[in-house]
């Protein structure tokens, strides 16, 4: 039986929970890093890439359990204005006009390619060099030896492009394409053109593991917690899952319970939440590895 994880977009809090939910599955003998083919988009695409170099399933979550002890920066005065963070409101926008079908959503990609292009955000070198620990020990062109790839989409044609072992780029710097959040991170460059996170298409791309027998999906958000664009993401799941299925595969869904998007809160790009979010992502590991269990074994 060929079995595939794909693992959905969520910033770094989603990277923290989909480690913590790994972790926990594994702690109770369900190693998702197994799996024959892992598919990553953004925060998935991260998480993802470690399981595929042969980072263990139950040590994913350690090291950002331990960001809870380290020193927080001191909190701004009183009366001290806080830094405004980017203004997302016109990816927001667009990426609902991409689900609404009003105009062709690699057109309306393009557009965000553009915004992203646009963008006052760090260099593409700094942006880089935020992978290095994960990455530094590999080379240039290191491509994972099992089956691995993630997804970002070209800034300036709205392309989607599949990264994968046959495309002769670096793992870093594609894991790097497909977590630039555009307005947040610089679109990334690979053979000459430039690329932005591949959840600009859909957060889990889950139609591009079509093919396998068994396909565990992991997402970040889904039902009430993807809040007005709840429905427009659930018909897109509809669809992908749909895919795998007429290609024969058992689809298995994992969302976040209760307490993992409590947890999680409601803005994914807050560092502070990532141990919290880690945590629940256990538990809710260890609450589904039964689940999971019957059919992954």
């Amino acid at each position: 039986m060929s079995r595939a994880l794909v693992l959905g977009g969520g910033g770094p809090v989603g990277i923290a929970w989909e480690s913590g939910l790994i972790a926990g599955l594994a702690e109770a003998g369900v190693d998702l890093g197994a799996a024959d083919f892992i598919l990553g988009t953004s925060a998935g695409a991260f998480v993802g890439a470690r399981l595929a170099m042969g980072d263990p399933a139950a040590d994913l979550a350690t090291p950002i359990l331990a960001e809870a002890d380290r020193p927080r920066a001191a909190p701004a005065k009183a009366g001290e204005p806080k830094p405004a963070g980017p203004d997302l409101t016109p990816l927001m926008r667009m990426m609902a006009e991409a689900r609404s079908g009003s105009r062709p959503p690699q057109a309306v990609r393009a557009d965000i390619g553009a915004f992203a292009l646009a963008a006052d955000t760090v260099d593409e070198a700094t942006f880089i060099a935020s992978f290095g620990r994960t990455f530094a020990s590999l080379g240039e062109n290191a491509w994972p030896e099992r089956g691995f790839a993630c997804t970002a989409v070209d800034a300036l044609t709205g392309d989607f492009q599949l990264w994968t072992k046959e495309s002769g780029v670096g793992v870093g710097r594609a894991v790097a394409s497909s977590c630039s959040v555009p307005g947040v991170y610089p679109p990334v460059t690979l053979n000459g053109r430039r690329y932005i996170d591949g959840g600009m298409r859909s957060s889990l791309n889950a139609d591009m593991a079509k093919g396998h027998d068994l396909v565990v999906l992991v997402q970040v958000r889904g039902g009430a917690s993807a809040g007005p664009a709840a429905d427009a993401m659930a018909a897109q799941l509809e669809g992908e899952i749909a895919v795998l299925k007429a290609g024969g595969a058992e689809v298995v869904l994992i969302s976040p319970d209760a307490g993992s998007a409590s947890a999680m809160g409601v803005n994914l790009m807050n560092f502070a939440r990532r141990p919290e979010a880690a945590r629940a992502g256990v538990e809710q590991g260890r609450a589904e590895a039964a689940r999971i269990a019957a059919a992954w074994a």
